[in-house]
């Protein structure tokens, strides 16, 4: 009754407005809103000549004339009221109340400009179905991710370690109330290890959403059998060291207690090869621990092992440098002949040496061993040279002073009575052997 009232009563005035209102003409435009929010509705005239402003809902319902409220709902509220302009706004938008909103010009005839009003429906958060905790290694899975309400249709993307799926299944249905969507998305793929514990993600886009989309996350378990390294502590084992081998396993379940075999059998040395662990600890390595170490890890799902080959190498030795004695030619004859055989005797026994010293050796410096040999050997030929010329020349020197007193002898008697006076002086005459 007082919404017919009010239109009879300005209907009334618009007979009397002047034939200059019939240029003006309301200017409108259209409205977007998330369902739930407010939605501001504006009508504008330029030029007016105090000519009434209207706005009415798609049901051609006045919700406003001017600044007098014509629909009672408590959602509608006056913004703005003056000659030029008529704003409303709509608050706690729902899905019904999408459509085309008029704003009218109360002129000589009425003109009226044309607002739609768009509701989108926010799309409800995302669930993933179709994961069944542990998933083996190789099966093949079937994840789905489906989200309702949306309108329009939402979308729905992949990712599995942030990096986008695109090979997916796509489905949308119209929901009960034929206005919102129901969109589902199905990722299949086959597991494997890398896969344990890396999240899948399904990620809904929609307009509604103010660049915030809605996610959904699915971390997967998968169960696979042990992979299994030995890890030496040294890469050069050698007599005497001690040795840890690091059985590395891994697996889901955790793999049990490893086992460690030598040969195919249990470890020859308990008191020696004492396992810790996961490691094996191999004290003062010798020739008889050489051999195929194995370790092997087991789970529920089954078993793995891996082998190490021990090859335990010798000590390297040191070579110690070779000192030159030289020999002293200006020697007296008896010391002259102990030097000579000192320096033959070492030569000889440093060339029997120099061999063996040099086996366990790697790459020696044979020209240097050549050229000590060769050295050793010139200054013996030396010493033995002139230790036989001295004995030559001291020789000849002895026999020349036996003879002396028979050099003047005119014939053999008197050389030999000659000689055998010499024998009165005799005592004073007395030879030195050294």
């Amino acid at each position: 009754m007082l919404q017919s009232n009010i239109l009879s009563f300005f209907y009334e005035t618009t007979n009397c407005v002047l034939h200059g209102s019939q240029g003006q003409f309301p200017l409108t435009q259209n409205v977007t809103v998330v369902e739930g929010g407010t939605a501001i509705l504006t009508c504008r005239v330029d030029q007016n000549d105090n000519t009434s402003l209207q706005w009415s809902n798609p049901a051609q319902q006045t919700l406003y004339f001017d600044d007098k409220k014509a629909l009672r709902d408590n959602r509608i509220e006056l913004v703005r009221a003056s000659w030029h302009e008529l704003s409303i706004s709509v608050s706690d938008v729902s899905l019904s109340d999408e459509g085309q909103y008029t704003c009218s010009l109360f002129t000589m005839p009425v003109k009226t400009s044309k607002a739609y009003l768009t509701v989108l429906g926010v799309p409800e958060k995302p669930q993933i179905s179709g994961f069944s905790s542990p998933v083996m290694e190789g099966d093949l899975m079937q994840l789905t991710c489906k989200t309702s309400g949306s309108k329009p249709a939402a979308d729905i993307r992949w990712f599995k370690n942030d990096k986008e799926i695109k090979d997916v299944k796509y489905l949308k249905e119209e929901d009960a109330n034929r206005k919102t969507f129901t969109v589902s998305s199905t990722l299949d793929f086959r597991v494997d290890r890398s896969d344990d514990g890396v999240a899948v993600i399904c990620r809904v886009d929609h307009e509604s959403l103010n660049a915030t989309p809605q996610v959904a996350m699915q971390v997967l378990e998968i169960h696979y059998t042990p992979s299994v390294k030995i890890i030496p502590s040294t890469p050069f084992p050698q007599e005497g060291q001690a040795l840890t081998l690091t059985c590395e396993s891994k697996g889901k379940p955790l793999p049990e207690p490893v086992l460690w075999t030598k040969d195919g059998a249990e470890l020859p040395d308990p008191d020696r090869m004492v396992v810790s662990g996961r490691e094996l600890n191999i004290l003062f390595l010798n020739k008889t621990d050489n051999g195929t170490y194995r370790c092997e890890a087991t789970n529920t799902i089954g078993q793995s092992s891996a082998e190490y080959v021990l090859i335990v190498h010798d000590v390297p030795t040191t070579l110690l440098p070779t000192t030159i004695i030289p020999s002293l030619t200006t020697a007296p004859v008896t010391t002259t002949v102990a030097i000579t055989t000192s320096p033959s005797t070492s030569a000889s026994s440093s060339s029997r040496r120099d061999p063996n010293s040099l086996a366990g050796q790697n790459g020696p410096d044979h020209a240097l061993i050549g050229g000590i040999v060769a050295v050793v050997v010139f200054v013996t030929l030396c010493s033995i040279f002139l230790l036989g010329r001295y004995l030559a020349r001291h020789k000849g020197t002895y026999l020349t002073n036996e003879a002396k007193g028979a050099e003047d002898a005119p014939d053999a008697d008197t050389a030999i009575i000659n000689a055998e006076g010499s024998q009165v002086n005799a005592e004073e005459k007395k030879e030195y052997f050294i």
